[in-house]
């Protein structure tokens, strides 16, 4: 059994592989939800990944739809208590923004679709600088306070706002974000190492990184003159076109080589090996994808495989 890793500061303990639930919805419809949560959950899996705003920007969504799917298979499971459910707010077309109102008002949303009483982690999914920190970590308190989110996160921030929010928070003794979730992964480090690392080390914060295989790039499944069918494909093709894009590949495929393991499962290890790192974010739309993105929680790489990958990504 893949032993779960403590969440930052707060009392959850996480799988080290967060369930991307950005693709419910989307491109993957409910069935196929189901079965890859079903199938993610029967590895040990227990943190699902989503947003108030996910899918809204598929034609005929409205937002919303990753947590109404989450929602209905936790209710047909009857798994609520195993599950930590993560969850944002900022970008619903109906719950723009994070003043205190909107901050509250979008956390019922959430609640309704989910169908659960409380949030186990509750992301500010973009900072919104001209709101002061005042506002929305007040907002966060009342939440946890009432019962509605038992921990708060923050997501696409700056350094010097993540650590003016966690000041406040510790000055006026109120809730305080446990965890962060930065664009962080072996073709993208700039997104996260500095100034963001730094308060995340020094506060005791857990990074869940999003876009950790860059869009599918880091599965290893483009490669020159290859075509991949994905709705994602011509972001993750561009890192194809960049020097570190190409050392990055040779890398993961010398390291996959010695480990028998797949290219994303080595991208993935090389991410939860980092400092402050607990567990990446993966998404799957079917259930034939999970083996390779589940591998991390037994993978582990040496200092010299670690240190390889550093240097081919810098």
């Amino acid at each position: 059994m893949t032993s779960l890793r403590k969440l930052g500061s707060s009392d959850l303990e996480v799988f080290p592989l967060a369930l991307g639930g950005n693709v419910f919805g989307w491109t993957a419809d409910q069935e196929q939800s189901f079965a890859v949560l079903d199938a993610y959950t029967a590895a040990g899996g227990n943190f699902v990944d989503s947003a108030d705003s996910y899918s809204a920007w598929v034609e005929g969504n409205q937002g919303g739809e990753s947590e109404t799917i989450i929602g209905k298979w936790i209710k047909a499971r009857g798994n609520r208590s195993d599950v930590v459910i993560a969850t944002k707010v900022s970008q619903h077309p109906d719950y723009q923004g994070l003043s205190a109102a909107n901050i509250k008002a979008a956390a019922d949303a959430s609640l309704r679709r989910l169908g659960t009483d409380h949030i186990d982690l509750y992301y500010t999914h973009f900072d919104q600088p001209e709101v002061p920190v005042e506002e929305i970590i007040g907002a966060l308190d009342e939440l946890v306070r009432a019962g509605k989110v038992r921990h708060i996160a923050a997501s696409n921030i700056s350094a010097e706002r993540l650590q003016e929010s966690l000041d406040f928070s510790d000055r006026e003794g109120l809730a305080r974000y446990v965890a962060l979730q930065p664009h962080y992964n072996l073709v993208s480090r700039d997104t996260y190492e500095g100034g963001l690392e730094n308060v995340a080390e020094r506060s005791g914060l857990a990074a869940v990184p999003y876009y950790a295989l860059a869009s599918g790039f880091l599965t290893g499944k483009y490669r020159p003159g290859t075509t991949v069918d994905s709705a994602r494909a011509q972001g993750a093709a561009r890192h194809l076109e960049t020097e570190r894009g190409q050392k990055v590949l040779t890398a993961l495929d010398e390291v996959a080589r010695a480990h028998d393991a797949e290219v994303a499962t080595v991208a993935l290890a090389w991410l939860a090996a980092q400092p402050t790192v607990t567990a990446p974010i993966a998404s799957a739309r079917t259930v034939e994808q999970l083996p390779a993105p589940l591998g991390v929680a037994e993978l582990r790489l040496t200092e010299e495989e670690l240190g390889k990958l550093t240097r081919a990504s810098a």
